[in-house]
């Protein structure tokens, strides 16, 4: 018994170690970096480019996977203020961000002022407001003009103020600007034990994962089907965080921002310390594998990934534990068959 406390008194401080340096120094055969600059890439329906923030309150770029040119798209827009850019079927953008110019504070503008905006795959075309404030992300469908898209009471006043609900609609491209149609509020929480982000649609857009935001900064990967309402937790992980952050094509798994390996390495839980897993929408929790380690460095983490049409590849971004979420300094591919 003694020597048994002994061994594990020795390994204590050895798990709780991290390495200097980054995963980047050492990437597996399968990763490759795609870009030195940018954050919150998402991969275009026929997976031929990549879009991509410079920065936060910034520019959107896209990058053409083939040739690795680089184009900005919003570079013809003064004082461009975008957190997010994200394909439709169609080819065209959804921009999320406050007002062009209307720059208030990080809170402000990333809460109160956040809507959403179209932009033509048109050169030279200038984001068109769809007037429709909403909260963090968005999840748009790969095989249709359905987007779905949160609210808290900083942007949706007859809210209650700690509550939150996820609505669906349709975006209306023969409409002269481009409008959003059909919006249905799908769900809904009370209070701030679960605070909701649209993620992903999948199983042909009959259901969607989403986030639970829970205290202490923890999360909960959640599903919904939307012909149902019927409400899944796929991790089953209280007192952990595990934001669904990408879906496979066959429905079977997604990808999540979690913090499992904090108890092999130590570190506070939530959405600092944070790597990519995947995991199986088989409403077990179980299936949980990791496939990044940037979190095994100081100050590491990967995060945002999204994944192909094709399933072949993800992108994500690499960070830096200490930066508010979302903020990225470079995209990565990660080739799960070439």
């Amino acid at each position: 018994m003694k020597l048994v406390l002994l061994v594990l008194l020795f390994m204590l401080p050895l798990a709780a170690q991290r390495k200097p340096g980054s995963q980047l120094d050492k990437l597996p055969s399968n990763m490759e970096v795609l870009t030195h600059f940018g954050e919150r890439a998402d991969i275009s329906p026929d997976n031929q480019r990549i879009a991509f923030m410079a920065k936060s309150f910034g520019d959107a770029f896209v990058i053409d996977l083939k040739t690795r040119a680089i184009r900005c798209l919003t570079c013809n827009v003064p004082g461009a203020n975008f957190l997010r850019v994200m394909h439709l079927v169609t080819g065209d953008y959804i921009l999320i961000g406050p007002a062009p110019g209307h720059f208030e504070d990080i809170r402000t503008s990333r809460s109160r002022d956040n809507e959403l905006w179209f932009l033509s795959k048109e050169r030279g075309s200038k984001p068109v407001k769809f007037g429709q404030k909403m909260s963090e992300g968005a999840a748009i469908s790969k095989k249709s003009l359905k987007i779905s898209f949160s609210q808290v009471h900083d942007q949706a006043t007859d809210l209650a103020p700690e509550a939150s609900r996820l609505i669906v609609a349709d975006v209306d491209l023969s409409a002269n600007p481009p409008k959003l149609v059909n919006p249905k509020t799908v769900h809904q929480s009370k209070d701030r034990s679960c605070v909701l982000e649209a993620q992903d649609f999948y199983d042909n857009d009959t259901k969607m994962v989403f986030t639970c935001y829970e205290p202490q900064g923890l999360a909960s990967a959640m599903g919904l089907d939307l012909k149902t309402s019927q409400v899944t937790n796929f991790s089953k992980a209280p007192g952990t965080y595990n934001e669904p952050e990408g879906i496979f094509p066959d429905g079977q798994y997604t990808l999540v921002e979690g913090d499992r390996q904090v108890e092999q390495l130590g570190g506070k839980r939530g959405g600092s310390n944070i790597d990519i897993w995947k995991l199986k929408l088989d409403g077990t929790g179980k299936d949980f594998v990791r496939l990044t380690r940037f979190n095994d460095y100081e100050s590491g983490k990967a995060s945002n990934p999204v994944v192909s049409t094709d399933g072949r590849f993800m992108a994500f971004q690499t960070a830096n534990t200490a930066d508010p979420a979302g903020v990225g300094y470079g995209i990565v591919l990660y080739w799960f068959r070439k």
